[in-house]
């Protein structure tokens, strides 16, 4: 591709035979069935569905009227499999293969609902067909997601027809790197990996740097228990991560780029694999992109599934062939990262923020979220809660709509009990908080975190004490060892939290893990160790009668600890 004449084309050709896709009737075109394609729908046997659809269509002649489109994730997991029929845009949910003929006959050709396959939203009577209708979808603001609903993740073309490459043109045509920097300054954008880092800073530092090459990097290593944002990203949208870089490389002057993903993502790697030579063969990344001197390119690199990767200096030692262990800092990767060279490293969301920044600009992406945490975030709901699966709010929400609204609440008429943010670096969060906005600074002041984007819900049958000890034993298991606070504190920890949940705690203990706690948080090498103690000590704070009470009167309220279970 040499112009962006040639990409607005494709964009005109291909949106004109998708505006089935927002609603407008097609005159050759029965339907598009958008089945999800993520890997929770994938494991819930979406591909056989799609099997007998195809053999239900051919049976009744529709193969060239119908659509079935793979698409990334669509957030409810749970529901598995799920569609969207346009242009009504009918939610389907639990489909089965024999659901199919169903699908095709009475609704495709007879125009008519199938009424058992329609969202009934907890505790309400009657179902909802319009996807737009429904407040688990209603509620959210989409930018990072925006396309996993609308395409093929394996078309190029159907990126394109949305404003694919648009953000891309406009950084190489219409804006110096300066002016692309200060974009992303001015948004406000935060990195969405765990930190909070403004993006913009990371990008003025790693341009002003003089030394040569510079890199762009993605992190793709997601490891939080529960979490599954990246690879929902990765899944649905690759596009959006791999034009992000490209403007990332022009504005820093980068000519490569590079993807870490863990290897436990094989559809993830597989799509963005695919994307990646979708992209050079359209002439979007490698030698003269857009026909300019402009040169980048992305490769792959794939995690051996460490933990510690997901932390920045020790996921670069990775990409270099090394073992994956932090490194001190400074120097920061902006300065000296990969080979010791510029880096800039952001996770995969954050990418994916970046070419709606750059196309709708700053002004924009600032007016959604909140003064100091702008744009959306995307969460991965898990535990205690009626829809479980990703869900994209604008910064700000309050923890009880994201619970209540949009994740349908609690199971069985269960009482909410707390909300653990963060994954193993984060903290748990009481009833009390629920109407706390989401943001870094409040999430921070109730010693929680916002993290990668990780939401587990307990409800009142989890002991805090024992959800304490899971966290930790998975830092245990997965600290890299090469500092002694973390490699030793987090086991010493870990063997106070065993021992109390075994009904042996000692006087002292709560005490001695605050103690252990602190002096980790202070002296560990990297953000990840610094971090560890969070679950344990947040459950400290909030929940420490149920400490006091296994320690001094042998209790689990919850009655999941193994001295309760003894004396039964």
């Amino acid at each position: 591709m040499n112009s962006l004449e040639e990409l607005a084309q494709i964009r005109e050709n291909r949106r004109e035979a998708l505006k089935i896709r927002e609603g407008v009737p097609s005159s050759t075109e029965k339907a598009h069935v958008m089945m999800c394609g993520g890997a929770g729908c994938i494991s819930s046997k979406c591909t056989a569905v799609v099997a007998a659809m195809k053999e239900a269509l051919t049976r009744h002649g529709l193969t060239d009227q119908v659509q079935i489109v793979l698409t990334g994730c669509m957030g409810p997991c749970d529901m598995g499999p799920v569609a969207i029929v346009y242009p009504e845009s009918t939610f389907y949910r639990r489909i089965k293969p024999e659901d199919a003929e169903k699908i095709v006959e009475q609704h495709i050709i007879g125009g008519n609902l199938v009424e058992h396959l329609l969202y009934k939203a907890p505790g309400a009577e009657d179902v909802t067909h319009c996807v737009f209708d429904i407040d688990l979808f209603g509620k959210q603001e989409k930018i990072v997601l925006r396309n996993n609903f609308r395409i093929d993740p394996a078309s190029i073309e159907d990126y394109i027809a949305w404003n694919g490459y648009a953000a891309l043109g406009k950084a190489m045509f219409e804006m110096s790197a300066g002016e692309i920097i200060a974009e992303v300054r001015n948004s406000g954008l935060r990195g969405r990996g765990g930190a909070g880092f403004f993006a913009g800073a990371k990008w003025e530092y790693a341009a002003a740097a003089p030394e040569n090459p510079k890199y762009v990097v993605c992190n793709g290593d997601e490891g939080d228990p529960g979490a599954f944002m990246d690879r929902s990203v990765l899944e649905g949208d690759p596009h959006s991560v791999i034009e992000g870089m490209a403007i990332c490389g022009r504005a820093i002057g980068a000519e490569q780029g590079y993807i870490y993903v863990r290897a436990e993502y094989p559809l993830a790697i597989e799509r963005l694999d695919y994307a990646l030579k979708q992209a050079r063969a359209y002439g979007l990344l490698g030698k003269s992109i857009f026909g300019t001197d402009f040169n980048f390119d992305i490769d792959i690199r794939i995690g051996a599934g460490a933990f510690v990767c997901g932390e920045e200096t020790a996921l670069i030692s990775s990409i270099e062939g090394k073992r994956g262990e932090p490194r001190p800092r400074p120097p920061y990767p902006a300065t000296a990262g990969v080979w010791e060279k510029p880096t800039v490293l952001n996770n995969v969301e954050t990418w994916a923020n970046i070419p709606e920044v750059v196309l709708r600009g700053a002004d924009w992406f600032a007016s959604i979220g909140t003064d100091r945490s702008r744009g959306t975030k995307v969460f991965a709901l898990a535990g205690k809660i009626n829809n479980t699966g990703i869900v994209e709010v604008p910064m700000g929400t309050s923890l009880r709509e994201i619970v209540f609204d949009i994740g349908g609440g609690i199971p069985r008429n269960k009482k909410f009990k707390a909300i653990q943010t963060g994954g193993p670096s984060g903290g748990c969060i009481p009833a009390k908080y629920l109407d706390t906005p989401v943001t870094y600074e409040s999430l921070g002041a109730l010693r929680a975190i916002m993290g990668s984007g990780g939401m587990i819900v307990v409800d009142e049958d989890t002991c805090m004490v024992d959800l304490s000890k899971y966290f930790l034993d998975f830092v245990v298991d997965e600290s890299c060892g090469k500092c002694t606070p973390c490699r030793v504190g987090t086991k010493r920890m870990l063997e106070i939290l065993e021992r109390i949940t075994r009904g042996e705690g000692k006087e002292d203990d709560i005490a001695r893990l605050e103690e252990l706690g602190d002096a980790i948080q202070h002296a560990a090498l990297c953000g990840l160790g610094k971090s560890a103690p969070n679950p344990v000590l947040s459950a400290i704070r909030y929940f420490r009668q149920e400490f006091e009470d296994h320690i001094r009167g042998h209790k689990c309220a919850a009655g999941v600890c193994a001295f309760e279970k003894h004396n039964r």
